[in-house]
């Protein structure tokens, strides 16, 4: 028995490393979407600074949204007409650096993909002023992010902070569209919403590195593209190292300093637990 006791623990070690190897790879096309919605959304960012700062005539700005193309992440701002124009083309590498960057603010037809971005996000506009199931709250916008993604046409809707201090998870939602842009479903990913404090906001003597939340079934088994695209957005900020998703079947484990994921059964999780526990006594 002697013997085969070494044996046992390198066995149900290495089945915790297929199992986690497993899930990960189950959740890999979330973390590339999540990342592709990430390079929008920093686009978003930098784009909008650059533009309202150098575009003169404010009342001819009818919106904006952005898209990654390639290797660069484009921000496009467009004009209030029926058919409108784009007035403001900023194209990123992955610096995102302004120094870098190309800045066009020449008026120009919308491309195909351009055509289509817009389409959706219209309809996602008129979605949400008419339906009650979009929430929002004090302190907080709804952004778009229009995607063709993998031939699929949808838009996230992420609740962001109108105040820094705080990273928030959830009110986030899923809109599919075929390929007439017509609306196919609209649904809540997570129900609930979750704001988590950070630096001055956080209370007196939080010095928090770690943090998590839970899933419900509705909302899935693994991390969300949402909360991928939101961690990387502003877990620098929070200076956070690990973030946590629990669902009913499965734990996923984000390393905010390497922007990657891996993920573990509940069971097998539980079940190391345990032992550990076992040996602590």
């Amino acid at each position: 028995m002697k013997k085969l006791f070494p044996t046992l623990l390198l066995s149900l070690f290495c089945i915790h490393l297929i199992a986690q190897k497993n899930s990960t790879e189950k959740a890999n096309p979330i973390v590339e979407e999540g990342k592709t919605m990430y390079r929008s959304e920093m686009a978003s960012w930098y784009g909008t600074d650059y533009f309202l700062a150098n575009y003169k005539d404010k009342s001819n700005i009818g919106g904006y949204f952005s898209y990654v193309d390639g290797e660069f992440s484009k921000c496009v701002f467009f004009s209030k007409e029926e058919s409108p124009k784009v007035i403001g083309t900023i194209t990123f590498d992955s610096t995102y650096s302004l120094k870098d960057t190309e800045k066009d603010l020449s008026e120009r037809s919308l491309s195909d993909l351009e055509k289509n971005l817009y389409e959706i996000r219209r309809a996602t506009l008129q979605k949400i002023n008419s339906d009650t199931t979009f929430k929002q709250y004090e302190n907080t916008s709804l952004n778009l992010i229009p995607m063709i993604y993998k031939r699929e046409r949808k838009v996230y809707v992420l609740t962001g902070p109108a105040k820094a201090g705080v990273v928030i998870f959830g009110n986030d939602y899923l809109l599919t569209f075929n390929n007439e842009n017509e609306l196919v479903e609209s649904k809540p990913l997570h129900k609930n919403i979750l704001p988590i404090y950070y630096g001055d906001s956080a209370k007196e003597g939080e010095d928090i590195k770690e943090t998590m939340h839970t899933h419900s079934p509705e909302t899935g088994d693994f991390i969300t593209a949402t909360d991928i695209c939101t961690l990387m957005l502003y877990s620098k900020y929070a200076e956070w190292e690990k973030h946590y998703v629990v669902s009913k079947k499965y734990m996923s484990f984000w390393d905010c300093q390497n922007n990657s994921l891996f993920v573990l059964p509940k069971k097998a999780f539980d079940k190391m637990q345990r032992k550990s526990k076992k040996k602590k006594k």
